[in-house]
């Protein structure tokens, strides 16, 4: 089993897990550290404007070794085992995978 971010995690993008993954396989759109920045400075909103309302965090289900540390450390609840996602954010699964076949 893989950990899937879903979508409680669009437009929020906090990223604690990222700092509780051992093999740093959680990822966004751009560096972590300026992701930081930007929440930092202008909160949510600011990732919103720059990246538009679809902007989130995704594990790599190549790299994840289901460890399940990054799942207790978010704070919106976005993150679930790939076998335990609610149905109705099930397509996320597929939706963190695309990202990664795109990088």
């Amino acid at each position: 089993m893989i950990y899937v971010i879903a979508e409680p995690c669009v437009g929020y993008c906090d990223t604690a897990c990222v700092d509780v993954c051992p093999v740093d396989c959680i990822h966004g759109p751009i560096d972590v550290d300026e992701l930081r920045e930007i929440r930092e400075a202008d909160g949510p909103e600011g990732l919103k404007a720059k990246f538009g309302n679809e902007v989130q965090l995704y594990i790599d289900p190549d790299e994840c070794i289901s460890c399940g540390a990054c799942e207790p450390e978010c704070p919106v609840e976005a993150i679930f085992e790939d076998e335990e996602i609610p149905e109705k954010w099930e397509k996320y699964t597929e939706i963190n995978a695309q990202f990664f076949e795109n990088r």
